[in-house]
């Protein structure tokens, strides 16, 4: 009896986890600017209160630049006054991993995307009820999707929303 493959992780939302094979990565790697790169890959950050998605307000989803896995709701969004985009929770618990980041002299947690580790930013525990979380987020990291336009879907998985 031949081996049958093990079937991908699938998230409680639906969506493939498994992570990008080395060629997928190196075509969804080609497509990032100098400071996406830096961000995402190299795990730098970028400068506060310059960000593209700091301000935005629209009703729509947030999802990985990389691999483009859905990461945060907009309504979970809220003004930290930190500088960077601030999330309460992510889209689906599982789409998103902490990391223990001890760089900087302080001890802190890295938000990663789960299906391609990619780094997003930090998460703290000084949120907003219900979940007293703070998803400090890079919008470089980001790409936003709004209501109604579907997910991006660079993996051709097929695994985005209706």
């Amino acid at each position: 009896m031949p081996d049958t493959p093990a079937p991908h992780p699938i998230s409680a939302s639906g969506f493939d986890l498994a992570p990008p094979d080395a060629a997928e990565r190196t075509r969804l790697e080609a497509d990032l600017s100098a400071e996406e790169r830096e961000v995402l890959l190299q795990h730098g950050t970028e400068a506060p209160f310059c960000g593209g998605l700091l301000r935005n307000k629209d009703p729509g989803v947030y999802c990985c630049r990389l691999c483009g896995l859905p990461l945060f709701k907009a309504e979970t969004k809220f003004e930290s006054g930190t500088g960077w985009p601030s999330f309460w929770a992510p889209f689906d618990e599982t789409h998103v991993i902490g990391v223990r980041d001890s760089s900087w002299g302080m001890v802190r947690i890295e938000s990663r995307c789960a299906r391609c580790g990619s780094h997003q930013g930090h998460v703290f525990p000084d949120g907003p009820p219900p979940t007293d979380l703070r998803y400090c987020i890079n919008s470089v990291s980001l790409t936003f999707v709004a209501d109604g336009d579907p997910l991006p879907d660079p993996l051709g998985r097929g695994d985005h929303l209706a």
